[in-house]
């Protein structure tokens, strides 16, 4: 019995361990599997971004900024800036199954493309910023690839036939709407970045935000939509083949695919919503930009492809190593491209610091005019100009000893003390005070959206239709290209045109025409006449009565905010003729001024129309002019309709059909549609508020005007006719931020500039040797250095013609300057823009403050310096000259009788 059940058990027993054996097996693979295939999951193993390039610059960036300051070298402010460039599809899985060397294309990169210096658009000169590229490459594995693979294969729509190439065959074509595929691009984001996508937009997220560039390569034959034999889902679990000979030569796919952002041009490279930028070199080829133009045009050879890559000599044979250095090169210009397009691109509009008033971009703007500050037993002072009468406003002061005072309690944005108003021309006693010039800081941003229409048909401010303006979508996009400090009130109002006569004569005035030579089908040129509107006829007349209208607009859609952005303390006369309230007024101060009878001055004669804005606000109107009963194809210059400048936008809006524009996407005209007036004012108020330029333009110092290149004129942006979106990337809204920045900065830079040029005209003027000659010294000193080490470190008890405090103050600024400059490059790495922003904004109003005390203590000096003349005379010999001339031979007689008798006798 036993010699029969003995071999049963054995079986059984090998047949136990054998499906234990198994079962194990499965369980140490199946977490391995998961953890290794698993798309868009963060491991242990996952690729980590690093931040931390500033500790490796930092050292060079106070080199600099020292040259800069204190030997008066045009060297830029340097600020690192981080770009990362995600390579997907390049690890041999992709399409081509084509590798690349991440580490040779960083190097190459780092090597030709180490800084770029923007411009600035309006004047054509480069700003005094420069961005050192600190470049990181990173790859993504198969199984990102494989899903990003399979959610554009389920997005690509029929869309009729293309070319391959320029004289290539027909294949089908799919059309990709990007906004469709755009959230598994943010998981990539999120997952290579680790960057949660709720906690990337909060506000109060206080980090480092990258700015990413994809570059994709994907396998088209396996995202074919035409082939569902294929199953993706089962690629991410599996080894990828490589290919033979003869699938390589198929790995296009007899079709092609290209994006489409929100319905826009079709393109191959896109701008997202968030943070990055799209490039796909499988896409495509596309072909865009204007009629009978060359310039910015992109056509199939503008992207390099991976097949002319390994097959440059023809698909009989293969590619040898050059044309991969050749693929390196075209994509690092690439590459570079998008940094000055799109990552950090010119600014549109300059800051000009003068009489006080800031012409900014969204940071500082126009308010009252020049003003002053003043030092007087230890309180400060503000002297304002403000349309000719000269304003005096002190901090802490109940009281003035040299006259009455009157109190103020409104208006003032100070908690540091009351306002008080002096009246103009009162002395103040302050002796010899000094006088400094300040910026007014904007603090309030008022966008009124002033619709001037001609009819009565429709209205655009009604929300339920396709022409309707969202008040609320504008300025949810506004607030976020302005820092989080400033307040940003955006009102809407209409007004019948035929009420304002000026206006009316304005629109009538700007109709310009001009002829255009066309096509036909008979190939013959036809000259056709087509009117447009000249907004910069418009500007002038439009800026005249932008503060009255705001004003009402403003009063009707919020009361309470009218006293916060307008002075309204009194009324000029009590005239029954006009009703309007707002043209009959003047300011608190003149109210006092009038009631003074003893002083003799000149009374002016007070017109309607004295407006004031508060100080530290800004206002930029939108003026919509909704026209009926014009030409179907009326737009204003440009083909556009929509006109900037920086204190003004100027929309046009009429309900006639699509207007057909010389550009061209593919082998289809693009059209503007007139009634939609949304996406127009969003760009005017892009390019007024933050101060950005179109992707497509770039100032051209060869050119010395700005060049298009239409390459990224495709995303979420609401500019040029290839765009459909009302809304602002992300990207563009940092970029407006650090425009405020980099304008105080790039001002103040200046203004130091200027004072060191000042001071070294002074010093060579009166500074000079006894024999009328420069202060020389060591070769490797600059006269800057030279004449502060002659007259700064060595003192003297005696009369000096340059004062030693003024160098002492001047060397501690420069110093604590040099300080500042290094700490808001940091800041501005680390994407902290809001502490940026005030450290900024303290080196402009500091640099200002020290130009001011510079000019008054030179202007004092020369005052000095008046009582006297400067003569260069031979010294004369006086009777001491004899004496040490006789002590001198004396004692080189007893040397030589010391030589003589100590010699042996010979």
């Amino acid at each position: 019995m036993i010699s029969f059940q003995f071999p049963w058990k054995i079986g059984e027993a090998r047949r136990y361990v054998m499906i234990m054996t198994v079962l194990m097996l499965l369980m140490m693979e199946l977490p391995l599997m998961e953890s290794a295939h698993k798309a868009f999951r963060r491991d242990p193993g996952s690729p980590h971004w690093h931040h931390g390039a500033f500790h490796d610059v930092k050292d060079s960036v106070r080199s600099d900024v020292r040259r800069m300051l204190h030997s008066r070298a045009e060297v830029p402010f340097q600020v690192p800036l981080e770009v990362n460039v995600v390579l997907v599809g390049f690890s041999g899985d992709g399409g081509y199954r084509y590798s690349l060397d991440f580490h040779k294309l960083e190097e190459f990169l780092k090597i030709s493309f180490p800084t770029h210096r923007p411009s600035c658009l309006e004047t054509g000169e480069p700003l005094d910023i420069e961005h050192h590229l600190v470049y990181h490459v990173l790859p993504v594995a198969q199984a990102e690839l494989v899903s990003l693979e399979k959610v554009l294969k389920d997005a690509m729509v029929p869309a009729g036939t293309a070319r391959e190439t320029e004289f290539g065959k027909e294949v089908p074509a799919f059309d990709v709407e990007a906004t469709v595929v755009e959230p598994v691009f943010e998981q990539l984001y999120s997952y290579i970045f680790d960057v949660d996508s709720v906690r990337h937009h909060a506000s109060e997220i206080d980090r480092p935000v990258p700015s990413a560039i994809f570059v994709l390569n994907f396998d088209k034959v396996r995202m074919d939509p035409r082939n569902q034999e294929i199953n993706l889902d089962d690629l991410i679990y599996s080894r990828i083949t490589q290919l033979t000979e003869d699938d390589m030569k198929r790995q296009e796919g007899d079709y092609i695919y290209r994006y489409r952002y929100n319905g826009g041009g079709a393109s191959q490279v896109w701008l997202s919503s968030s943070r990055f930028a799209v490039i796909d070199l499988s896409a495509g080829p596309c072909t865009y930009g204007k009629i009978e133009t060359e310039e910015g045009s992109i056509s199939s050879r503008t992207l390099p492809r991976i097949r002319n890559v390994l097959f440059s000599k023809g698909l009989a044979a293969a590619a040898d190593h050059s044309s991969h250095d050749v693929f390196v090169g075209q994509l690092g210009a690439l590459i570079s491209t998008t940094v000055e397009h799109v990552i950090a691109p010119d600014v549109r509009y300059g800051l000009k610091v003068k009489n006080g008033e800031s012409a900014a971009l969204g940071g500082a703007g126009g308010g009252v005019g020049g003003s002053w500050w003043s030092w007087r037993r230890g309180r400060w002072s503000v002297r304002m100009r403000i349309d000719g009468e000269e304003v005096v406003l002190l901090f802490g002061l109940a009281e003035v000893e040299s006259g009455a005072v009157v109190n103020v309690g409104q208006g003032c944005d100070s908690e540091e003390g009351e306002w008080v108003f002096q009246v103009p021309g009162q002395d103040m006693g302050m002796g010899k005070h000094r006088m400094f010039e300040t910026v007014d800081m904007t603090r309030r941003l008022l966008v009124p959206i002033i619709v001037l229409r001609n009819h009565n048909r429709y209205n655009i401010m009604t929300k339920g239709h396709n022409y309707s303006i969202d008040v609320d979508a504008i300025k949810a996009e506004v607030k976020k290209m302005v820092h989080q400090d400033q307040e940003v009130v955006i009102v809407g109002g209409i007004h019948a045109l035929h009420e304002h006569e000026k206006l009316s004569i304005a629109v009538s005035k700007a109709m310009r025409g001009h002829s255009v030579h066309e096509t036909k089908n008979d190939g013959r040129f036809h000259v056709q006449t087509k009117t447009y509107v000249d907004g910069a006829i418009l500007k002038e007349e439009m800026e005249r009565s932008a503060d009255v209208l705001a004003a009402g607009v403003l009063e009707v859609a919020d009361p309470s905010l009218s006293n916060k952005f307008f002075l309204r303390q009194s009324w000029l006369d009590e005239s029954a003729v006009s009703s309007d309230s707002i043209l009959k007024h003047k300011p608190l101060w003149e109210t006092y001024s009038n009631t003074r009878g003893k002083q003799n001055k000149k009374r002016t004669l007070k017109k309607e129309g004295n407006f004031h804005r508060t100080y530290g606000t800004r206002v930029i109107p939108v003026f919509v002019l909704s026209l009926a009963d014009v030409g179907p194809h009326l737009m204003m210059e440009d083909e556009s309709l929509v006109w900037t400048s920086k204190d003004v936008v100027i929309v046009l809006e009429h309900q006639s059909a699509d207007i057909p524009l010389s550009y061209v996407s593919e082998t289809e005209r693009r059209h503007n549609l007139p009634s939609q007036a949304q996406r127009h004012i969003l760009a005017g108020l892009a390019s007024a508020v933050g101060g950005l330029s179109a992707p497509f333009e770039r100032a051209s110092h060869i050119h010395e005007r700005p060049v298009l290149n239409w390459l990224w004129a495709v995303g979420c942006h609401p500019f040029g006719p290839f765009s459909n979106s009302s809304r602002i990337s992300q990207m563009f809204h940092d970029v407006a931020q650090r425009n405020t920045i980099y304008a105080h900065v790039d001002s103040a830079l200046r203004k130091i500039r200027e004072t060191s040029e000042t001071v070294q005209a002074f010093a060579a003027e009166y500074l000079k040797t006894p024999v009328g000659e420069p202060v020389k010294g060591k070769k490797n000193k600059s006269t800057t250095e030279l004449w502060l080490e002659k007259f700064y470190k060595k003192t003297t008890h005696l009369p000096e013609p340059f004062p030693h405090e003024l160098v002492e103050r001047l060397e501690k600024y420069l110093d604590s300057l040099e300080e500042q400059l290094v700490d808001l490059s940091s800041l501005l790495y680390d994407h902290r823009l809001l502490e940026a922003h005030f450290n900024s904004t303290e080196i402009l109003q500091t640099s200002i403050f020290t130009q001011q005390y510079v000019d008054s203590i030179l202007t004092s000096e020369r005052e000095k310096m008046k009582c006297c003349t400067i003569e260069y005379k031979a010294p004369t010999h006086a009777s001491q000259t004899f004496v040490y001339g006789g002590i001198l031979i004396a004692g080189f007689l007893v040397y030589f009788l010391v030589i003589f008798f100590s010699n042996p006798v010979r």
